[in-house]
């Protein structure tokens, strides 16, 4: 796999396409992108925070429209770009730039652990949506992420949550949640985990050494695709990341 040309930098905020050393992280992302799309058939579809825009682009694969929602300039730019059939708007997450009621689907991917405000972000997307509209979330579980801290590991989160957190601040923007799920490792990747004690530990084991990647475990992450993972709803507080479905009534 090589790096994309016209692919955004690597800051470690967002996940880029096209690039080896990266690929387990993009898939993992794209899982989630694949398992929610059907909700999005025939749906008018507002990414909020589209990052490169590889999800905006799958989704519109089936949505009748997708909007693409970022606030940083190069980012916009970039996903106008490259990826013509997404309608970018560059704005604030917290001060949508939409109307009431004319979203059908808001998407809102390995997001919301970015933002400070992350209750009023939400009641903007219940503004937004129309009755009976639907709110995908994916997070990372900040009980496997982040395990025994009270802040988060990455430097680009400002709060992870757990499934209760996540459904108590969705019911309180006044959302139903219809779907509390978590993301894992399928056979393949539990073989991985195997073998290398940790795939994760051992790619960030990697990252802070600063040392050559070792070619088994860069043939691992290489080989991984988005079928790699599952997505189901029992013992969710084990899983990686969790994948929310919510509704305004």
């Amino acid at each position: 796999m090589t790096a994309d040309p016209v692919s955004l930098p690597l800051t470690g905020e967002r996940t880029v396409p096209g690039i080896a050393e990266e690929n387990y992280w993009f898939r993992r992302h794209e899982a989630a992108y694949r398992a929610l799309a059907s909700y999005c058939r025939d749906a008018v579809v507002l990414e909020a925070g589209c990052g490169e825009g590889y999800g905006a682009d799958l989704l519109a694969r089936d949505a009748k429209a997708v909007i693409g929602l970022d606030y940083d300039v190069l980012t916009s730019e970039h996903v106008a770009r490259k990826y013509p059939r997404i309608h970018m708007v560059r704005g604030n997450l917290v001060m949508l730039p939409f109307a009431g009621e004319s979203i059908d689907v808001v998407a809102n991917l390995q997001v919301i652990e970015h933002l400070w405000e992350q209750e009023r972000f939400l009641r903007e997307c219940l503004r937004v949506l129309r009755p009976g509209g639907r709110l995908l979330i994916t997070t990372p579980n900040r009980i496997t992420f982040s395990p025994g801290r009270d802040t988060p590991l990455n430097p680009f989160h400002t709060r992870e949550l757990n499934a209760a957190e996540l459904t108590e601040l969705l019911v309180g923007a006044g959302f139903r949640v219809e779907l509390m799920a978590g993301l894992r490792h399928g056979p393949r990747l539990r073989a991985a985990d195997e073998e290398f004690g940790s795939i994760i530990q051992a790619q960030l084991d990697v990252a802070v050494s600063g040392e050559p990647w070792p070619a088994r475990l860069l043939a691992a992450v290489e080989a991984v695709t988005s079928a790699d993972f599952e997505i189901v709803e029992s013992d969710v507080d084990a899983s990686l990341d969790l994948a929310g479905v919510a509704i305004k009534p």
